[in-house]
């Protein structure tokens, strides 16, 4: 049957961190004691006024289907949100499209851009999903790698050094899964300038947008002229209302690029889950406190984490300006790669973490952790696996 199986497939790899996240819980069934510190879901209960919301949804038999477009009432919510966070107006009629999840918002907006054969240029390291994605719409993944001596630090010149006539669009995240930085005002001003001067799309991640520390603000490129008209800002619930479960986001644009990404919602999934819908108007126009908390807890769990790993000879390691990971610098420590390094922390420390490969160029010689978890889980794992690095001659 092998010769039915789609060929563009066969450059497509399995998500890294799903297929992390799958052997933790095989270990674990198999009654082997392991902390998980590769997966990024909160540990966090999903608000209750939340829930209450689906709850009262699915009590009252609000289960059918809604637009495509999402509920008018979670639109609108949306579009208050982007004005008070970025100022930029989006019409919720038409610029608005609610998706079941953020991943799938990033996936609608590379389908309704890209054509077979067309370019991406996409900074990394990234997010392990942008480029398979970009493969599966039948276009080409162009990694910009940023380097890790500079602070990951994007430029105009290393964008520019990987245009191409083919090139036609750039993904973006910020705050940075995996490298938790946020990107500076003149990062922005340099992808503005260089996406209008050469007329390219911007697909923008912000799924971490709330998750900042230190006086650090999270900035869209939508909120810069030249980028407004060619921006396609993505969002969701997951990270911010401790919502994973409940496959739910959006992608906001101009009105021409956002019929082309509700044509693909359309012929794909149709529409996000109406009672699910209900929670995300409650999340975004309720009690905002639970999002504070979160990120609260985050913050004490960066500066713990951070300051145990740098007691750890070899390691280097930068504080996260935001989301809930870390990025340390293992390639001192004498490994052949990220991924032996990870494989070995399963067997010595018993801990689950994401090498730095899995995020393309610039990861390799890193390992992620997710700082998403309990305090105690958290703690625990971060010491077990600094005491083991420790351990090395």
């Amino acid at each position: 049957m092998e010769h039915r199986i789609a060929r563009k497939l066969a450059c497509i790899e399995r998500s890294a961190t799903m297929a992390l996240a799958d052997r933790a819980r095989s270990l674990k069934e198999s009654g082997r004691k392991v902390i998980n510190l590769a997966g990024g879901d909160p540990h966090f209960a999903t608000p209750g006024h939340v829930v209450d919301a689906a709850r009262g949804a699915l009590d009252e038999g609000f289960t059918h289907y809604t637009s495509s477009r999402g509920l008018p009432d979670l639109r609108a919510a949306v579009a208050d949100r982007l004005r008070c966070r970025s100022d930029v107006t989006r019409d919720p009629e038409h610029e608005i499209v609610i998706t079941p999840s953020a991943k799938h918002a990033v996936f609608v907006s590379l389908m309704a851009v890209l054509d077979p054969g067309d370019e991406v240029l996409i900074p990394t390291p990234s997010w392990v999903s942008y480029g398979q994605m970009v493969r599966l719409a039948g276009a080409k993944p162009v990694s910009v790698p940023l380097c890790a001596d500079d602070g990951f630090v994007l430029s105009r010149e290393l964008l520019e050094a990987r245009l191409t006539r083919k090139t036609k669009a750039i993904v973006l995240n910020s705050p940075t899964n995996p490298t938790g930085r946020v990107l500076r005002a003149p990062e922005l001003r340099d992808v503005a300038e260089f996406s209008a001067d050469h007329d390219l799309v911007v697909i923008s991640d912000e799924i971490y947008e709330d998750i900042v520390f230190d006086g650090n603000r999270h900035h869209s490129p939508s909120e810069y002229p030249e980028c407004t008209e060619r921006t396609l800002t993505v969002s969701g619930f997951s990270k911010s209302y401790a919502m994973t479960g409940w496959r739910l986001g959006y992608v906001s644009g101009p009105q021409k690029l956002m019929q082309a990404v509700l044509k693909v919602q359309e012929h794909s999934v149709g529409e996000a889950g109406s009672f699910i819908q209900r929670g995300g108007v409650a999340a975004l126009t309720g009690d905002q406190s639970p999002v504070l908390h979160m990120v609260e807890q985050y913050h004490h769990h960066r500066e713990w984490a951070h300051t145990a790993l740098r007691q750890v000879p070899g390691i280097e390691c930068a504080l996260p300006e935001g989301t809930f990971y870390i990025f340390p610098d293992i390639s001192r420590l004498g490994f052949s790669d990220s991924y032996a390094c990870a494989q070995w922390l399963i067997e010595e420390a018993g801990v689950v973490v994401t090498p730095g490969s899995a995020f393309g160029p610039g990861g390799e010689g890193h390992i992620r952790l997710s700082l998403a978890a309990s305090t105690a889980t958290v703690e625990a794992g971060v010491s077990q696996l600094s005491d083991v690095l420790s351990a090395l001659d």
